[in-house]
């Protein structure tokens, strides 16, 4: 990375990140209300676009609601089991009533706002999770709310221009899983310019990595484990009906 050993910097924060694993066990302790509450107070210091702030969170305690919720996803059982679940959603609400009180219309908004919004929940949501993490609770983020987008937002109550990008699930940690590599730093970082010509060696050096993670797990899997696992996941062309969905829903990703 071309550092010495001087330049290099730690804190707490870094520390925090470099440890971050994905958590799907929980101990029964609850999580203080008010812990729950700091987190996302100081999340939503995240930066957002033109200080437009296009994020909502909601708290889902009802049981009922998490058992719904867990089969949009697929059957994720800690959707239920965790002591907290948060879905963050992308919410144009609050500027759709700024333009109609000067008399202007969010109608046909542009593929921007639907974006930004996104990129405010994701920003948000990540945030939490650090925060989080930092006081001492794990959790994993669940993406597969948009796998019924219309679904999810009639259990959360949602309305019009509001749709939940995911969910992150919250506790104190059961166990702790061994953490899964990462592509090499030189793969996703260049300098000056993209430098495409080393992308295939560092893949197929994670390929190896990530099989070998797997199998010490006991884990069956190909020996081309990351680019056998994304071509199966994405040549099926997942939630292909998603975008239509959420224009359905009040976003314009057109």
């Amino acid at each position: 990375m071309g550092e010495t050993e001087m330049d290099a910097a730690s804190s707490e924060t870094i520390d925090v990140l470099n440890r971050r694993v994905s958590v799907r066990k929980f101990k029964p302790d609850p999580v203080p209300q008010a812990l729950v509450d700091e987190v996302l107070t100081a999340a939503f210091r995240a930066p957002t676009s033109s200080n437009i702030q296009t994020y909502s969170v909601v708290k889902v305690r009802d049981p009922q609601s998490r058992g719904r919720l867990a089969e949009v996803a697929g059957g994720q059982q800690h959707i239920i089991e965790c002591p907290v679940y948060l879905a963050f959603c992308a919410d144009m609400t609050r500027i759709e009533y700024a333009m109609k009180r000067n008399g202007n219309s969010l109608e046909n908004n542009n593929f921007e706002m639907g974006l930004v919004s996104s990129v405010d929940a994701a920003l948000v949501g990540m945030a939490a999770y650090t925060a989080a993490d930092s006081v001492g609770l794990k959790g994993v983020m669940i993406g597969a709310l948009r796998n019924d987008p219309k679904t999810t937002a009639e259990i959360l109550g949602l309305p019009r221009r509001v749709f939940a990008v995911f969910g992150l699930c919250l506790g104190f940690p059961a166990e702790s899983p061994t953490q899964k590599p990462r592509m090499d730093f030189d793969c996703v970082v260049h300098e000056d310019t993209y430098d495409q010509r080393k992308m295939q060696p560092f893949v197929d050096q994670y390929d190896r990595e990530l099989a070998a993670h797997y199998r010490a797990e006991g884990r069956e899997t190909d020996d081309a484990s990351w680019t056998h696992e994304m071509d199966v996941k994405f040549s099926a062309k997942p939630r292909n009906t998603l975008r239509a969905t959420l224009r359905d829903m009040g976003f314009d990703f057109a």
